[in-house]
């Protein structure tokens, strides 16, 4: 937990007079008459890392405590993010400050739409997905955005998703439009492949056997195959068919 404070401080350094009044009295108004549903969403505090209010949802999607998400803030929420999710969200979170302070005017900054994903665990102690939306409130003199209206759909328990990140901004003429997206699963996946297997990843999706590869790139066949078994375990992929599958739907990162 003390890395995700350290990188997340690092992320949101900023000015710590902040003002959220009126934007949290006006959501604590509406909260009374939205329906109970598999959404809810908080009012979200990067510069004291807390959360300046709940909604009443909180307990229905994930039974778990509204007051302990309260008191125990964004340390709290964090000690629920699975382990395999946790480097991958903040690179998330780098990212999108990182583009958001290199690539977008001031304007732009406030009409920004930020999404992400990653899985939590909910009371019964299962791994539930979480797709959050953040819209930002409030800026510090920096135009560094510290005060979010964050909004979080929950999906079924043990769906895992590959981790991505996304920008979208609110145009002149009212319609969002994708200005940043990544894919940081895939990314980070792709990194421990070498050129080799990347040339052998292409060749099977398509069809080609392990003879026709070993042709075709001029090596072996007991080479091919020990490059699929790697390729296999790296991925931590169970057979070349959820290997095929998985790229079929991903082609454009291979």
């Amino acid at each position: 937990m003390t890395n995700i404070n350290t990188v997340y401080k690092e992320i949101f350094s900023s000015y710590p007079n902040i003002e959220v009044k009126e934007h949290i009295k006006k959501l604590i108004e509406l909260d009374s008459y939205y329906p109970y549903n598999t959404t809810f969403f908080c009012i979200t505090n990067t510069v004291n890392q807390n959360f300046e209010y709940v909604s009443k949802n909180f307990t229905a999607c994930t039974g778990l405590s509204r007051d302990e998400m309260v008191q125990g803030g964004m340390n709290f929420f964090w000690s629920l993010f699975h382990p395999e999710d946790i480097n991958l969200w903040l690179e998330c979170l780098k990212d999108l400050m990182v583009f958001t302070m290199n690539n977008l005017s001031d304007e732009q900054r406030k009409r920004m739409s930020y999404t992400w994903n990653y899985r939590i665990k909910n009371a019964k102690g299962k791994y539930i997905s979480i797709i959050q939306n953040t819209t930002p409130l409030q800026f510090d003199n920096q135009n560094k955005p510290i005060i979010g209206l964050a909004h979080y759909t929950v999906l079924n328990e043990d769906l895992k998703m590959d981790i991505c990140a996304s920008a979208k901004y609110l145009n002149q003429n009212n319609e969002y439009e994708t200005l940043y997206y990544k894919n940081i699963s895939s990314q980070n996946l792709l990194d421990v492949i070498s050129n080799r297997e990347r040339d052998i990843i292409r060749l099977l999706l398509l069809q080609k056997t392990s003879i026709e590869i070993s042709e075709s790139l001029h090596i072996s066949k007991h080479t091919v195959d020990t490059h699929r078994r790697n390729i296999l375990k790296k991925l931590q992929m169970s057979s070349t068919f959820e290997l095929e599958n998985y790229f079929k739907n991903n082609r454009n990162l291979i």
